[in-house]
């Protein structure tokens, strides 16, 4: 099952409108208060695998510190560890963002890259963070599909896809690009917030009508 553009748009309008009444997720947040590709890339790479809520502590922590490239390569491992655990894979993160600016410096002359292969090129980056910087970083046209994207576009008959990786391809065929950008924040404020995995509370779903789950009226 597919999505008319009409549809496309119509989901767009109810979960951007419960979106502007939720908390938005950590990385808009960034986003909106720093307006910064490097520090939105830093933060990314950060919130992988980790709740917000402790991704947000690590935030405050690290990029106070490691503002630039070269302020992060001033850093040790160890410092940088010191400086954002509890997050997710702490140890692996602390790697590769101490191996971030000699890369960016080697293959780039210390610029940061404004495309998702050219970011994907960078230790820690995979296509979702690359997405997540070009879209929120520079402004630029890009899908970011995480978990919650994945799930719940297949939910509402968006996509029937598999992976992460096959739901931003289909997406990107079926989807205006108008919606790009905004895409990835309005669901992973639904999926937090209410579309939950486990436990969602589906009573008053404002895509209810769109969905696959959602109870039907005579069922």
């Amino acid at each position: 099952m597919s999505r008319t553009v009409a549809e496309l748009e119509a989901i767009h309008d109810a979960l951007a409108e419960a979106f502007a009444r939720a908390e938005a997720p950590i990385m808009d947040l960034v986003a909106a208060q720093t307006h910064d590709p490097w520090l939105i890339l830093v933060g990314t790479i950060l919130s992988a695998r980790t709740r917000d809520q402790v991704t947000a502590q690590a935030v405050r922590r690290l990029l106070p510190v490691a503002g630039t490239p070269e302020a992060l390569a001033a850093l040790s491992v160890e410092e940088i560890e010191a400086l954002i655990r509890p997050v997710g894979f702490f140890h692996a993160k602390a790697r590769h963002l101490a191996a971030l600016p000699g890369v960016l410096r080697e293959r780039f002359g210390g610029v940061l890259p404004r495309t998702v292969e050219g970011l994907c090129a960078l230790p820690g980056v995979g296509r979702k963070t690359a997405n997540l910087v070009v879209a929120l970083g520079f402004g630029l046209p890009a899908l970011c599909v995480d978990t919650h994207v994945h799930r719940i576009n297949n939910l509402l008959g968006i996509v029937r896809t598999k992976t992460p990786l096959q739901t931003e391809m289909a997406l990107r065929r079926c989807l205006p690009e108008r919606l790009w950008i905004p895409w990835n924040s309005i669901f992973v404020s639904f999926g937090q917030t209410r579309c939950k995995p486990v436990g969602p509370r589906c009573a008053g779903c404002p895509v209810a009508r769109f969905c696959s789950r959602a109870p039907r009226a005579g069922a």
